[in-house]
């Protein structure tokens, strides 16, 4: 009789879950190179029956070649007619869509084949080594402050910002941890007076994921009443948690560039901190709003895949819709909040996380000057909002959990014409149809996916 435990761990030389291991490996190898290859369409005619279309795609089951998007369309004035639209990885060239194009062919109606145009959108980035790009493209250099931040006069401030600016806009992906910033007595006392103020609020005031997460951060030693923590070892915590990383910036981003390193789970963080002389005041993010308000949600795996889910809908999108989802973050990420187990509303978002005046503002159950809403994608990627003055309207969600649940279904129905898939082993994002990019700036020019060159 052989024990369970013989047969868990093998006998005669086999051993099942290394060889399951090896399958599942080899799988993801298989899964992965078919991601990698580029996927090319074809339109055809055939006529509208019941297992028509099934028959046209055993075609390209049997030669083993992996189909990533089927749609079709009826014909307005012969309702015998379908046109089915079929993108699959492969090449023109090849021997095998040859083969396929050709049985294909007899199958249709007309014998007639199509290439399907690649529809034209802005480009955005497929590796995460293209984000480096984002550095040079900020909306302010960082160290270039207005007349009006208290900052302003101070020459010594302004040099400390270009010295912290100069190192994020040096820092590229592939260079390893980002570099430790040395900061002074006097920018550590102001992150501490911060602190003092918003860690007395936040048991009341903050969502528990926030708690949570922040006393995990002390815990860990990254984060302290004299400790401003540093992007790298904040990056490595939060990692092996979510797969989050923080990268430097000098400062603002487009809204189009900054969600679509959300995509690649990659959050965009200045370092600097606000000027000491109003500790309680910042006209821009910076090192507190950062640090305090965003990173410690990103441990959470629902706000985590939420805010992902934003970053792949953004990718290739209009300029209408990177303004809708710009919306849905801002009454999420930034100003979202919960309600707790006792009905009692919490911050979430940063904005309200990192101002001392706008958290109780925003969670203070008798506030007449504010309206909350239930969280509703659809509603808050068209609501107004002021960036210069307190929120009077917060949307607040039953959990993050349905908060993400509701995200993902707007995404989904985002208008874009073509969907895509991110591989976090290789931090590459995969399109299940060949698109054309164009410059970001260029004038949006749709392609009429009706267009049709002939095979």
């Amino acid at each position: 009789m052989i024990s369970r435990r013989a047969t868990c761990l093998g006998i005669g030389g086999f051993n099942p879950r290394r060889f399951l291991a090896s399958m599942a490996l080899r799988r993801g190898e298989e899964h992965k190179k078919v991601l990698t290859t580029p996927a090319i369409g074809v339109a055809f005619t055939l006529h509208d029956n019941p297992g028509s279309l099934v028959e046209a795609l055993n075609i390209f089951s049997r030669r083993g070649i992996s189909l990533s998007h089927v749609s079709n369309r009826c014909s307005p004035l012969e309702p015998y007619k379908a046109m089915f639209h079929v993108h699959f990885r492969g090449g023109w060239e090849s021997k095998e869509t040859r083969d396929v194009l050709e049985e294909l062919r007899r199958l249709t109606l007309d014998g007639q084949l199509f290439k399907i145009a690649a529809p034209d959108v802005p480009w955005f980035p497929r590796h995460i080594s293209d984000l480096d790009q984002f550095s040079k493209s900020t909306l302010d250099a960082g160290d270039q402050l207005e007349s009006d931040h208290p900052g302003f006069t101070d020459p010594e401030y302004r040099a400390r910002r270009e010295e912290i600016a100069k190192i994020a806009s040096e820092y590229r992906g592939a260079d390893g941890p980002v570099p430790q910033i040395e900061y002074t007595e006097q920018e550590i006392s102001t992150w501490g007076c911060i602190w003092d103020k918003l860690t007395k609020l936040y048991p009341n005031h903050a969502c528990k994921e926030h708690n949570d997460a922040l006393q995990e951060l002390t815990d860990a030693g990254i984060y302290g009443p004299r400790r401003i923590p540093q992007l790298s070892e904040l990056s490595e915590f939060v990692s092996a948690r979510t797969g989050f990383q923080f990268r430097p910036v000098t400062g603002l981003l487009s809204g189009r560039d900054f969600l679509n390193a959300l995509a690649f789970r990659v959050f965009f963080s200045t370092q600097y901190i606000r000027h000491h002389s109003a500790p309680m005041y910042t006209p821009e993010p910076d090192v507190i709003h950062e640090l305090l308000g965003h990173a410690p949600m990103f441990l959470n795996p629902d706000f985590a895949d939420f805010t992902q889910y934003i970053g792949l809908a953004s990718l290739g999108a209009s300029d209408d819709v990177i303004k809708k989802l710009a919306a849905c973050y801002w009454f999420s990420v930034e100003f979202g909040l919960l309600i707790d187990f006792k009905g009692a509303v919490k911050a979430y978002g940063a904005g309200v996380l990192s101002s001392y005046g706008e958290l109780l503002h925003a969670t203070s159950p008798t506030n007449p000057d504010i309206s909350i809403k239930p969280w509703d994608p659809e509603e808050a990627a068209h609501q107004e909002y002021p960036i210069t003055t307190m929120q009077p309207v917060y949307f607040a969600a039953k959990s993050m959990e349905d908060a993400k649940i509701q995200m993902k279904a707007y995404c989904d129905r985002v208008n874009r014409p073509f969907h895509c898939v991110y591989d976090a082993e290789s931090k590459s994002v995969f399109t299940d149809v060949d698109v054309y990019t164009r410059p970001v700036g260029m004038k949006y020019r749709p392609v009429d996916l009706s267009s049709r060159e002939p095979l």
